[in-house]
C-alpha cells in the first residue's frame, strides 16, 4: 500500500489525483455524500502521504550529494598531492607559494617544503606574465638544474574568502621536463642541409693577360682558401665551373660563419694577381628549404642577388626573406659591350612585340628617372609603338625637364597619371620600370601589380624586395645611372638621327646629376655614354640649365650646411628641424662632402607626415648603402636615402647614428 502511495505521490501520479477530485466532484453533484466523503478522505491521506515522502527524498538526496563531494574532494585532493608532474599555487601579485607538490621541490633542489617562498627565488628566471596575457603555456622553455621544462599553467580567481586570505588572484603552474625532446628537435635544426655558391667574382680580370701557369697558380690559390675555410667544418666542397663551386654542409656550421662574419671574403682579397688585382668572392646560401632541390634554388638566388649587389659579398636565403653580410667593397665591373647588346636586342623584341608601353620610375622621380623615360620613348618610337610615361605631375623633381619634354610634339600628350594608365593598358602591354627595383618605390604599385609584361633596368644594388618575375631584368650596380644603362642600349638599338636633342640632354642631365658633374662613379663607360649623347645633339650648357636651382632653394641648402656636426671624425650630420624638399636634402648631402676631410655625409629631415628623410653621400671607404639598408632604406655605394615612418627628428638621428655603429664597429 505505502508504495502505491509512493507511486501517487511521484509527479507522474498527480494525473490519478485529478481523476480523484474530479470523481469526488461527480458524487457531491449526484447527491452521493457517503461516496463523496470516502473520496475525501483518500485524497487527504493521499496529499498528507505526498508531503511526508518528498520531505524523505529531500533528505536522502542531500545526504546522497554530501557523500558523492566528499568523495570526490577525497579524490582531488589524493590527485593533487599524487600528481606525477611538479605543480604550485602562487599569488600572482608577489609570486609568493601557496602551495606546492613535493615533486615541484624535488626539481628546485631544496629539501622539504619551502611555502610563503618566493617561486622566483626557487625557480630562477621564472615569470608570470604569460599568464597575465591570458596565455596557457609559457612562450619559453625554462632550465632548471640542467634540465628543460615547459610551463603550463592558468589563473585562480578565489571566492570571497579569497581576499580576506591575503591570496588575491592566484596562478596554478604545471612543469613537463621536454628536455629530451628538445635536444632532438636542437640535434635535428642543427644539422639540417644548407647549400652554398661560391663564385669568383672577378675571375677574368684576375687572370687577364697571364701565363697559363700563373692563371693555374691564382686558381689554386683561392681554392686553397676556400677548403681551409671548411676545412673544420665537417663540409663538402667541389668546384663545378671554372669559377663556381658548391659547398654542402650543416646548420650549425652557418652559425659559425654568421659569428665571424663570413672572414672568408676577407681571406680571398689576400690573392692578388701580378697586375695588383686582388680576388674576391660572392656566397649565394641555401637554408630552411624543403629539401636539397629548393635550398639549391635558395642558394642560386642568392648567388645572383650577391653579383647584383656588386658582389664581394655574402647573401643568405631562406624561405622569407634574404640577409646581407659584407659589401663594403667598391662593386666589381663585369659589364661587357656584348650584355649590353643582349639586353637592348632583348628589349627591343619586347617592344616590338607590345600592344602599347609604359614607362615609370621612382616616386618623386628626378632628372635620372625621366631621362630614362625619355630613353624608352625613344626606342618605342623607333619600333613604331607608342609609350607613355607615368608619372605624378606635382610630386616630382625634374619639373623644367618635362616642361622642355613636353614643347616637343612627340611628348605632347606622352605624360599621364597612373589612373589614366590602368584605364588603357591591355593584356599586351609592356610595363618598362626604370631607376629602382624595389616594388614599393615605384611610381605606382598598382601598375607594377596589374601588368602581365614587365621590364626592368636599374643600376641601384637589388635590395631584400625587388620586382620579381620580370620578363627582362638589367642590373648593373657598378654603373653610374640608369641613363648610361640606356644610352648603351640606344647605340644598339638606334640610329643617332633617330635620337631627338631633347631626349639627348634628357639622358645625359641624368648621367651628370648620378655623377656629380663626372666626379663620382665615373667609368670610362661613363664618359663613352656621354660623348655618343653629344654626337646626338646634346648641348651640356642646357643640360647645366636643367641642374640650376633658385634662389629661395639655394638659400636652404645652405642654412642646412650651417648646422652640419661632425661625427666619428669624418662623417657629416646634418639635421634641421623644419620639412624640406627632398632635392634640397640630396644637394645639401651632395654639397656636404666639398668640405675637406668629410668623406660622408648625411641629412635627416622631419616630414610633415610624421616621419624623416635621410639622405647620403660617400666619396671614401664608407657604403652608404649598407648603412641605409640597416634603416630600411637603399641604393648604392655613393648615393643612398631612406624613409623612416612614424618617427620623431630625435629618434631618426639615434637610428641613423646606431646604424652608423654598427657598420663601422661591425
Amino acid at each position: 500500500m505505502n508504495k502505491k502511495l509512493q507511486r501517487l505521490a511521484e509527479p507522474n501520479g498527480r494525473l490519478y489525483l485529478f481523476v480523484l477530485v474530479a470523481f469526488a466532484a461527480a458524487a457531491l453533484l449526484l447527491g452521493q455524500y457517503v461516496l463523496a466523503a470516502a473520496e475525501g478522505v483518500v485524497l487527504l491521506v493521499l496529499i498528507v502521504s505526498s508531503l511526508f515522502i518528498g520531505r524523505r527524498r529531500r533528505r536522502e538526496l542531500m545526504e546522497y550529494i554530501e557523500s558523492v563531494t566528499y568523495d570526490a574532494d577525497t579524490a582531488k585532493n589524493n590527485t593533487l598531492l599524487n600528481f606525477p608532474l611538479p605543480m604550485a599555487v602562487f599569488a600572482l601579485n608577489d609570486l609568493r607559494v601557496i602551495w606546492a607538490n613535493q615533486i615541484f621541490f624535488d626539481m628546485c633542489g631544496v629539501s622539504g617544503s619551502r611555502f610563503e617562498a618566493r617561486l622566483d627565488t626557487l625557480v630562477p628566471n621564472f615569470s608570470a606574465k604569460w599568464l597575465l596575457e591570458g596565455k596557457t603555456q609559457s612562450p619559453d622553455l625554462l632550465a632548471i638544474n640542467g634540465r628543460k621544462y615547459q610551463i603550463h599553467g592558468n589563473l585562480i580567481r578565489p571566492g570571497e574568502n579569497g581576499e580576506e586570505a591575503g591570496h588575491g588572484f592566484m596562478g596554478i603552474a604545471y612543469w613537463v621536463d621536454v628536455t629530451d625532446y628538445d635536444d632532438v628537435r636542437i640535434k635535428y635544426l642543427e644539422t639540417r642541409p644548407v647549400l652554398a655558391v661560391l663564385l669568383i667574382d672577378n675571375y677574368d680580370e684576375l687572370i687577364r693577360n697571364q701565363p697559363e701557369r700563373v692563371k693555374n697558380d691564382l686558381r689554386d690559390a683561392v681554392e686553397d682558401i676556400i677548403n681551409q675555410y671548411w676545412e673544420n667544418r665537417d663540409a663538402v666542397v667541389r668546384r663545378y665551373d671554372r669559377d663556381r663551386y658548391l659547398a654542402v654542409f650543416e646548420e650549425r656550421c652557418l652559425e659559425q660563419m654568421r659569428a665571424d662574419k663570413f672572414s672568408l671574403l676577407e681571406r680571398a682579397h689576400s690573392v692578388t694577381s701580378p697586375s695588383g688585382i686582388h680576388a674576391t668572392l660572392s656566397l649565394g646560401i641555401g637554408h630552411d628549404g624543403a629539401g636539397f632541390g629548393e635550398n639549391w634554388q635558395f642558394a642560386s638566388l642568392a648567388a645572383e642577388m650577391a653579383l647584383t649587389r656588386g658582389g664581394d659579398q655574402a647573401v643568405i636565403k631562406n624561405r622569407f626573406s634574404f640577409e646581407f653580410f659584407g659589401g663594403r667593397g667598391s662593386e666589381v665591373e663585369t659589364r661587357t659591350k656584348v650584355k649590353s647588346r643582349v639586353m637592348a636586342n632583348a628589349l627591343a623584341e619586347l617592344v616590338a612585340d607590345s600592344s602599347r608601353v609604359f614607362v615609370m620610375g621612382h616616386k618623386y622621380a628626378d632628372l635620372d628617372a625621366v631621362g630614362a623615360d625619355a630613353a624608352v620613348c625613344c626606342i618605342a618610337r623607333k619600333k613604331g609603338k607608342s609609350c607613355k610615361i607615368i608619372i605624378d605631375p606635382e610630386k616630382n623633381a625634374a619639373r623644367l625637364l618635362i616642361e622642355r619634354l613636353k614643347a616637343e610634339p612627340e611628348y605632347k600628350n606622352a605624360f599621364i597619371t597612373p589612373q589614366e594608365a590602368m584605364l588603357s593598358a591591355d593584356g599586351r602591354s609592356l610595363l618598362v620600370v626604370v631607376d629602382t627595383n624595389r616594388p614599393e618605390q615605384v611610381e605606382d604599385a598598382n601598375i607594377l601589380a596589374a601588368m602581365n609584361r614587365v621590364a626592368v633596368i636599374d643600376h641601384h644594388r637589388r635590395a631584400a624586395t625587388y620586382i620579381q618575375n620580370a620578363a627582362l631584368t638589367f642590373y648593373e650596380p657598378y654603373a653610374s645611372s640608369v641613363c648610361e644603362l640606356l644610352s648603351e642600349v640606344l647605340q644598339e638599338v638606334c640610329e643617332s638621327e633617330d635620337i631627338l636633342r631633347c631626349e639627348a640632354e634628357a639622358i645625359l642631365s641624368g648621367i651628370v646629376l648620378d655623377t656629380k658633374n663626372f666626379t663620382i662613379r665615373t667609368g670610362e663607360r661613363t664618359f663613352e655614354a656621354a660623348a655618343f649623347l653629344r654626337r646626338c645633339g646634346a648641348d651640356t650648357t642646357e643640360v647645366k640649365k636643367l641642374l640650376q636651382n633658385d634662389m629661395a632653394d639655394t638659400v636652404a641648402r645652405y642654412r642646412i650646411m650651417q648646422n652640419a656636426q661632425l661625427y666619428r671624425g669624418n662623417i657629416a650630420v646634418a639635421a634641421p628641424e623644419e620639412p624640406q624638399d627632398r632635392v634640397i636634402i640630396a644637394q645639401a648631402a651632395d654639397e656636404l662632402l666639398n668640405i675637406s676631410g668629410v668623406e660622408v655625409s648625411f641629412v635627416v629631415c622631419p616630414t610633415a607626415d610624421g616621419g624623416a628623410n635621410i639622405s647620403a653621400r660617400s666619396i671614401g671607404d664608407i657604403n652608404v648603402q649598407v648603412i641605409m639598408e640597416k634603416l630600411g632604406g637603399g641604393g648604392n655605394r655613393s648615393a643612398a636615402a631612406c624613409q623612416i615612418k612614424n618617427t620623431t627628428l630625435r629618434d631618426a638621428v639615434n637610428a641613423l647614428f646606431a646604424a652608423i655603429d654598427e657598420y663601422l664597429d661591425g
